[in-house]
């Protein structure tokens, strides 16, 4: 690509990310319609084929581009979220969270980083394809979702759910980080835990435990649990987390609650699973029952169960993105990230992933969220070369 077409390539994709971010999208708040309408109809002036994916309620959850190679082969998926975190204290921004202005080599605004500019440059990769693509051994989807910082990710699910699109080989997500190749993460098991007791007035004479206290006990009993390290063994680089992630009983001050109600998220890795985690919480909670006893048992209701994954880094697409990035003259390293992300989801559907490498960025999902974009460039040119390698080999 000669130095001209480069400068007016980074431009475009830059100037799609501005459009991008200008469409408030905050999962769970704003409506999708608008950021998703500014893809479908640069999408369309660069007649990328795509279409629209919905869940099962029929609500639009994100976009598909699919172009087909000319050969067999295995398909490949390039995915960037255009809905965001919420903007926060709108007050401590030093710019309006839906700026889009450049300033200073950097993208401003909510999304900037993530993952707004990976879905402009995943168009722009697309739209490169198209004129070689009879060349090309299986095909390129390009996923647009939204819904995915609510952790529905429901785009990635209709996605996999719709039998009219190829499973991809391998997907690589455009979370953003300079530096690394996101190769893995720890998985999750997350529950919701009520804690029961008999209520009665704060000021009786008759001593009663309520659901506070035992909530409390409860929780000492997990800050005291045994978790494994790090098993060397395993190649897994992070050990198992567990946190109290909310905590809920009671109100004003009269009366002691019948009623606390606890979320735990546990971070799981291959030598310690959901099974362990879920085993881990029974005990402590049959413990809280037996020392602390109730008119009614603990009670524990699942929410979430991801595995863990990480994939080798002579692996794909892992393999094919590091090579690529080295030859664009970047240097990263691969790593298994601690929080979970939507490489989880494909990892339970065996689907292999990468879940980071973009540009440097500042504020992500908080204020003053940006992006740099001095190696816009190089991080295209990775992405574009991983590409064009995963379906030369078929």
């Amino acid at each position: 690509m000669s130095e001209n077409l480069q400068q007016a390539r980074m431009a475009s994709v830059t100037e799609l990310a501005q459009e991008l971010i200008r469409r408030p999208s905050r999962g769970g708040i704003d409506d999708y319609g608008p950021v998703l309408g500014v893809l479908e109809d640069w999408l369309t002036d660069h007649a990328v084929p795509h279409r629209r994916l919905c869940d099962d309620a029929g609500e639009l959850v994100g976009l598909l581009v699919e172009i087909p190679g000319g050969r067999p082969g295995q398909w490949w998926a390039l995915d960037a979220c255009v809905d965001t975190a919420p903007y926060g204290d709108e007050t401590a921004w030093s710019f309006p969270p839906d700026s889009g202005e450049v300033r200073q080599g950097w993208l401003l605004g909510r999304g900037a980083a993530d993952s707004k500019l990976a879905a402009a440059m995943f168009c722009h990769i697309a739209a490169d394809l198209l004129p070689r693509a009879a060349d090309l051994h299986g095909g390129l989807a390009v996923l647009l979702d939204v819904d995915e910082h609510t952790s529905g990710f429901g785009g990635a699910r209709a996605y996999l759910a719709d039998e009219a699109a190829a499973r991809p080989a391998g997907v690589m997500i455009g979370y953003p980080g300079l530096d690394e190749v996101v190769v893995g993460g720890r998985g999750l098991w997350r529950a919701a835990v009520a804690v029961h007791a008999p209520s009665g007035h704060s000021g009786s004479s008759r001593t009663v435990v309520g659901a506070i206290s035992r909530a409390a006990h409860f929780v000492r009993l997990l800050d005291a649990a045994d978790l494994p390290g790090v098993d060397d063994g395993s190649g897994f680089p992070l050990p198992p987390k567990l946190s109290v992630t909310s905590f809920h009983g009671g109100q004003g001050f009269s009366v002691t609650p019948d009623l606390c109600e606890l979320n735990v998220d546990i971070r799981t890795t291959p030598t310690f699973d959901a099974h362990d985690a879920e085993t881990l919480i029974r005990k402590a909670v049959a413990e809280l029952d037996a020392e602390l006893p109730a008119p009614k048992p603990t009670e524990i209701t699942p929410v979430a169960s991801w595995p863990p994954f990480r994939l080798r880094e002579d692996e794909q697409p892992a393999a094919a993105l590091l090579t690529a990035a080295a030859e664009a003259g970047l240097v990263v390293r691969a790593k298994t990230a601690g929080p979970s992300n939507i490489g989880n989801l494909l990892a339970g559907e065996g689907i292999p992933a990468t879940a980071g490498f973009g540009l440097a960025y500042e504020g992500l999902h908080g204020i003053d969220e940006r992006a740099h974009l001095a190696e816009l460039p190089q991080v295209y040119a990775a992405y574009q070369r991983a590409v064009l390698d995963l379906l030369r080999a078929g």
